[in-house]
């Protein structure tokens, strides 16, 4: 049965499948959608009339060229395939670009393979998984073969921050297996995350040391992580089906052991504008809240609150001014009348005060006795009023007076005449 792999598991496969096959490719091409990022990394895809595919030139690389990439150019790009795990998407990590204008060993390999395989050396069960990110990596290769120095550049490239110890040994010759050996014996007790034995490429004859089984019992009993990486792509050692991992060259070794810093800082990139997106978002649903917030406020606030009340005096007073001018309009209205009638009868009572007063003024002055001056003639009055002689009687005070004097007498006598 199958075994399921995680989508980052598969990736990871594909990613190793895919930097350890095309190490190094030359591909020609037009640029198109050319991003200079801010980071001095530079994003675009190369195309021709068929196909495209996405590229990365990193910032350090972009510091090299010679000429500006730009939309449109016809260029030449070197560089390795790569994946970038997190989408599952496979670019050319460009380093530069240009402007375009067996026999006898042969069965021995076979007889020792079959024998390691039968003792169970190449059960892949027993393989032990390697750090993401290893600290301290052993190199069991020769201090002066190219293979050291690219696996040295390799790491400096990718992961800085790994430490490298190199242990020297023959890696071919009579001695070199021997010498392999003692050495992945001592390298398994420095207590390193992982150990790399191989060498650069050659004849079957120069790889032959990788073939010794002193150097597969080596690695079959250490404890720490192993990675064979002997040779070019095509060459196939002992070591590589007894490793808990096959390296197809000391560089890929490299690539395969230690994440890439380049990668990492894409996905930083990538991680960042997600990160500002998201956060733009929430800022601006918080912003678009606390506006429906300020303005429920504003709604059920006290000062909006108030600003109703306010409102609804101002129409209240409105209202009772109109009321009131209506109320008294129209009681000037109905005043009007009453006033007219009211001047009416008090010009008829004064007219009739006036006629009695006439008529009063005129009885006066006819019984005044100044208007009575006849000689012999007095006026009869008792007590101030004037009275007529047949009310009084024997006895009776009175006065008899004229327009000069006044005589109080009193009745002695009556005679009827």
């Amino acid at each position: 049965m199958a075994t399921t792999l995680s989508v980052s598991s598969l990736n990871e496969q594909i990613k190793t499948l895919l930097e350890t096959s095309f190490e190094f490719v030359s591909v020609e091409g037009e640029l198109s959608r050319v991003t200079k990022h801010g980071s001095g990394h530079i994003y675009f895809t190369l195309k021709d009339n068929d196909s495209a595919i996405k590229c990365v030139m990193f910032k350090g690389n972009a510091a090299r060229l010679k000429f500006s990439l730009e939309e449109g150019a016809h260029i030449i790009l070197h560089g390795a395939l790569s994946l970038y795990k997190p989408r599952g998407e496979y670019q050319i990590n460009a380093f530069s670009a240009e402007p375009y204008g067996a026999g006898a060993l042969a069965v021995a390999f076979e007889q020792l393979k079959q024998k390691l395989e039968s003792k169970g050396y190449f059960d892949p069960t027993r393989k032990k998984s390697f750090p993401k990110f290893p600290q301290t990596i052993i190199l069991v290769t020769s201090a002066t073969g190219a293979a050291l120095q690219d696996m040295q550049r390799v790491a400096s490239h990718r992961w800085p921050l790994v430490k490298l110890i190199v242990l020297d040994v023959l890696v071919q010759g009579e001695r070199a297996a021997g010498q392999i050996g003692s050495a992945l014996r001592y390298a398994d007790t420095l207590n390193a995350d992982a150990v790399v034995v191989g060498r650069g490429g050659g004849s079957i004859e120069d790889l032959w040391a990788f073939n010794e089984e002193i150097v597969a019992d080596a690695i079959f009993a250490m404890n720490t992580p192993v990675m064979s990486a002997v040779g070019h792509e095509i060459d196939w050692v002992i070591s590589d089906y007894v490793c808990d991992m096959r390296a197809p060259t000391p560089s890929a070794a490299m690539q395969m052991l230690l994440p890439d810093q380049n990668e990492l800082s894409q996905s930083i990139d990538e991680i960042r504008y997600s990160a500002y997106g998201m956060i733009t978002q929430r800022l601006e649903r918080k912003r678009e809240q606390l506006l429906s917030m300020q303005e429920a406020f504003k709604r059920h606030g006290v000062e909006h609150r108030l600003e109703v009340q306010l409102e609804l005096v101002k129409e209240l007073r409105e209202r009772l001014n109109r009321q009131m001018t209506q109320r008294l309009e129209q009681s000037r209205r109905e005043i009007t009348p009453l006033i007219e009638r009211l001047t009416q009868s008090i010009e008829s009572t004064l007219r009739q005060k006036q006629f009695m007063i006439t008529q009063l003024t005129e009885s006066f002055s006819a019984n005044h006795p100044k208007n009575k001056n006849k000689s012999g003639f007095a006026q009869i009055a008792r007590e101030g009023k004037v009275i007529d002689l047949d009310v009084l009687s024997v006895g009776d005070r009175f006065e008899a007076m004229n327009e000069r004097r006044v005589v109080r007498s009193e009745v002695v006598e009556i005679v009827s005449i």
